[in-house]
C-alpha cells in the first residue's frame, strides 16, 4: 500500500481539499483503488456544531458521521465511500489518548504528545488501511504549515514515512506563489519560508503544487526548485480554474502531476482515461440550454456552506445540457422585499437546510412562491419543512402552522421534535444522522424520478412530519410520496397540481456525483428547463 500526504502552506484556503480529491480522480482512472482520509487539527470531536460561517456545510456519511466539507470532495472526485474513520480531527485523538490513561492503558507513564498523541495518530491511519484495502491512501492534513495545533499530526507523518519505508510514502505540499501588481512579478519567498517550516520538522517534500494566478515561467520554477530542493519537473503550476473546479484534474493531468506521483511511489500502472470526465467538463462550459435557479437560505453570503447543493446542481445541469445562471436569495432579505421582487425571474427554487428560526418566514414565502406561481420546487430537509408549513397555512387553513423549533406555541405544530429527540441534551453528534432506508409510492414524481421503488439516503435533522395531520394535508392535495419502510416517518412530500414540487427530508445532495447526477436534482432541472421555455430569458 502507498501513502500520499498532501500539507499546505503560506495560507489557508489554497483548495487542498480538491487538489487532494482531483489527484485521487487521475488515479483511479489509472486504474488505481483509492481511499481518501482528511487530518484535521481543530480541538472540536467533529464539524456538527461548528458555524458554516466559520467551517461551511456538514458533510454528512452514510454512516451517520459529520465531517468536514473536503469529505464531499473526495466522494464527489472518487468512487470512495466514506465513513467516520476517514475523518479525525485533533479533538477526537486527544479523546482517545485521554480514555486510555484514564483506564490505565499506558501503564503510569507520563502521557506526552510524542509517542503517544503521534502514536494514536498513526494508528488511525493504519486502521484505515486495514479496514479498506487499497493501493493508495491520499491522506490531507487541514490547517497551514506553522500552526501550533497542526504540529503533532505532521511529527506523526514524518514518524510514520519512515516506518513504510522510501518508496511507499510521499509527501505533496500545495503552496502559494503571490503576483505582486506593483512589482509585476511572482513571489517565491512564501513558498520558500513554507518549505523551510516542513524541512525544519523532518518532512521534504517530494512535489509542489503552486497556486498561482499568473503562470510559472521557467526561471520561476528552477528558482522554486532550487530553493526548495524540488526537481524543476516537480514543481506543478496551478492557476485559478476559468469555468468549474472539475477543471482542476484535467488542468493537474497537463502538468504530469499523476505520472510524477506513481514514479515516485514505483507504480506501473497505464494512463489516466479522461474522456467522459472531459465531456462532462465541456457541458458545463458550452451548454446549449440556460435556467435561472433561486437558491433561498440563511447563510447565502458564504458559498461553502451550501457547497454539495451547488455542485448538485452543476451535476444535474450538466447532465441536461443545461447552464445556470445561480440566483442567491438571503432568506432574510426576502422576508423585507418580498418574494416577486426576488424570485419572478426564477425557472426553479431550491430551499436547502439549515437550522434556527432566522430567515425561516423568507423561506416559507418562497415555498408559497412556488406553489402559487407553478415554479418547480424542491425542498431538502427545512426546506420540507417549510413547504409543509406554508401548505398547512395556505392550503389547509391551519393558522399559524409552524414547527415546535420555531414556535412552542403554535396551534398547529405540523412539524414536530422526534420523539427520539425528546430526551436528548448534548448538541454534537445526536440528530438522525446518517443512511435511512425509504420506500416511494407508485405512480409519484419522487417513484419516476429515481427509477425504482426504495431508496437509502442521508439524513440530518431532530424535527419531522407531525402525523397528526396526515390526513388534513393529504385531503388538500399533498401527496406523501415517500415514507420509512414502516410507514411511521414521512420522508419525501408532493404536491398533486403542481407541475413538480418535490421536498425531502434528507439530504440528496450528499449523493450526487459529477457523471451520475443525483435523480431528485436531474429531475428539478428538467422541470425548471421545461419551465424555462415558455418564459423569456
Amino acid at each position: 500500500m502507498k501513502y500520499i500526504f498532501v500539507t499546505g502552506g503560506v495560507v489557508s484556503s489554497l483548495g487542498k481539499g480538491l487538489t487532494a480529491a482531483a489527484l485521487g480522480t487521475l488515479l483511479e482512472r489509472r486504474g488505481l483503488k483509492v481511499v481518501m482520509q482528511k487530518l484535521d487539527p481543530y480541538l472540536n470531536i467533529d464539524p456538527g456544531t461548528m458555524s458554516p460561517y466559520q467551517h461551511g456545510e456538514v458533510y454528512v456519511l452514510e454512516d451517520g458521521a459529520e465531517t468536514d466539507l473536503d469529505l464531499g470532495h473526495y466522494e464527489r472526485f472518487t468512487s470512495s465511500r466514506l465513513s467516520r474513520s476517514n475523518n479525525v480531527t485533533s479533538g477526537q485523538i486527544y479523546e482517545a489518548v485521554l480514555g486510555k490513561e484514564r483506564s490505565g492503558a499506558y501503564l503510569g507513564k507520563t502521557v506526552q504528545v510524542i509517542p503517544h498523541v503521534t502514536d494514536e495518530i498513526k494508528s488511525r491511519i493504519r486502521k484505515l488501511s486495514a479496514k479498506y484495502p487499497c493501493d493508495v491512501i491520499i491522506t490531507e492534513i487541514g490547517g497551514t504549515t506553522g500552526d501550533i495545533e497542526g504540529l503533532p499530526f505532521l511529527e506523526a507523518l514524518r514518524q510514520f514515512s519512515l516506518e513504510v519505508g522510501q518508496g511507499n510514502a510521499m509527501f505533496m505540499h500545495l503552496t502559494l506563489v503571490p503576483y505582486l501588481k506593483a512589482a509585476g512579478e511572482l513571489k517565491t519567498k512564501p513558498t520558500q519560508q513554507s518549505i523551510a517550516k516542513l524541512r525544519e520538522i523532518g518532512i521534504q517534500p517530494h512535489v509542489l503544487v503552486c497556486r498561482c494566478e499568473q503562470p510559472l515561467s521557467v526561471d520561476i520554477r528552477k528558482k522554486i526548485s532550487l530553493f526548495c530542493n524540488v526537481p524543476a519537473e516537480a514543481v506543478i503550476e496551478q492557476m485559478d480554474v476559468a469555468h468549474t473546479i472539475y477543471e482542476v484534474p484535467l488542468m493537474l493531468q497537463k502538468e504530469n502531476l499523476d505520472t510524477l506521483v506513481c514514479r515516485q511511489l514505483q507504480l506501473d500502472v497505464k494512463h489516466a482515461e479522461m474522456e467522459s470526465w472531459t465531456k462532462f467538463v465541456q457541458q458545463i462550459v458550452f451548454p446549449s440550454k440556460k435556467v435561472r435557479i433561486a437558491v433561498v437560505g440563511k447563510y447565502i453570503e458564504h458559498r461553502d456552506a451550501y457547497k454539495s447543493v451547488y455542485e448538485s446542481i452543476t451535476h444535474a445541469a450538466a447532465a441536461n445540457d443545461t447552464g445556470i445562471e445561480l440566483l442567491q436569495v438571503d432568506a432574510e432579505m426576502l422576508e423585507k422585499e418580498g418574494a416577486e421582487a426576488l424570485l419572478s425571474k426564477a425557472h426553479g427554487i431550491l430551499v436547502p437546510g439549515g437550522f434556527g428560526d432566522r430567515g425561516t418566514e423568507g423561506k416559507i414565502s418562497a415555498a408559497g412562491y412556488a406553489r402559487t406561481q407553478q415554479i418547480p420546487y424542491l425542498g431538502l430537509c427545512l426546506g420540507m419543512q417549510v413547504a409543509v408549513i406554508e401548505f398547512a397555512r395556505g392550503c389547509a387553513n391551519l393558522e399559524r402552522a409552524n414547527s415546535t423549533e420555531f414556535d412552542k406555541d403554535s396551534p398547529h405544530p405540523v412539524i414536530s421534535l422526534m420523539e427520539s429527540q425528546e430526551q436528548v441534551t448534548h448538541k454534537g453528534g445526536t440528530m438522525r444522522l446518517g443512511a435511512y432506508d425509504c420506500h416511494l409510492q407508485q405512480g409519484t414524481l419522487t417513484q419516476q424520478a429515481y427509477g425504482c421503488d426504495a431508496i437509502s439516503e442521508r439524513h440530518r435533522h431532530r424535527y419531522e412530519f407531525n402525523n397528526d395531520y396526515r390526513d388534513t394535508l393529504t385531503s388538500c392535495g399533498m401527496v406523501l410520496s415517500g415514507t420509512s419502510p414502516d410507514g411511521s416517518l414521512v420522508e419525501i412530500i408532493e404536491l398533486r397540481d403542481h407541475p413538480w414540487f418535490v421536498a425531502c427530508q434528507f439530504h440528496p445532495e450528499f449523493q450526487s456525483k459529477p457523471t451520475a447526477a443525483h435523480p431528485l436534482f436531474d429531475s428539478f432541472i428538467k422541470a425548471s428547463v421545461a419551465k424555462a421555455s415558455h418564459s423569456v430569458l
